[in-house]
């Protein structure tokens, strides 16, 4: 499950300077700037090859609409969220992720995890990896790797 705010699109005072910011450009969708990263999509092909890639993204749709031709990444299935939260205190995309994953292993990269995250990861019967990933540098080459070693860790078992 890959979300894009703070994953792909990147924000944060950081990138205001351009010694700092990572490889990507500034692009306006939906007339709305966006700092799209070029590294998190390098790293996003390259995890194509043991993931199947998602779109967990309150872009839904959209998603396929621009990244694909700004960035050079797959057409993905997108999930499609409910705009209220089925559950107390829940994180708005459990509902769709639980049901989209179901019972097989799964790995989750975004930037906004809260605890009711943590408890559904930790109650799943299937594997589950929860990626954090920092607004301002999206997923580097830490978290990619990271992925790597959990798939690897997978199909060994």
């Amino acid at each position: 499950m890959v979300d894009i705010d703070g994953v792909i699109s990147l924000f944060g005072s950081e990138l205001r300077d351009p010694a700092a910011r990572p490889a990507g450009a500034f692009h306006s969708i939906d007339g709305i700037p966006h700092f799209l990263s070029s590294a998190a999509a390098a790293h996003l092909l390259a995890l194509a090859q043991s993931f199947e890639l998602v779109w967990a993204s309150g872009w839904e749709e959209k998603a396929n609409e621009y990244l694909p031709y700004l960035l050079g990444l797959p057409t993905l299935e997108h999930l499609s969220f409910e705009r209220s939260v089925g559950r107390t205190n829940a994180h708005w995309k459990l509902d769709a992720i639980d049901a989209y994953a179901a019972a097989r292993p799964l790995a989750w990269i975004d930037d906004a995890f809260n605890e009711a995250c943590h408890d559904w990861a930790d109650a799943r019967g299937a594997a589950t990896l929860l990626v954090r990933t920092m607004p301002a540098s999206g997923l580097t080459e830490h978290e990619a790797e990271m992925l790597d070693r959990w798939a690897q860790g997978l199909a060994r078992a």
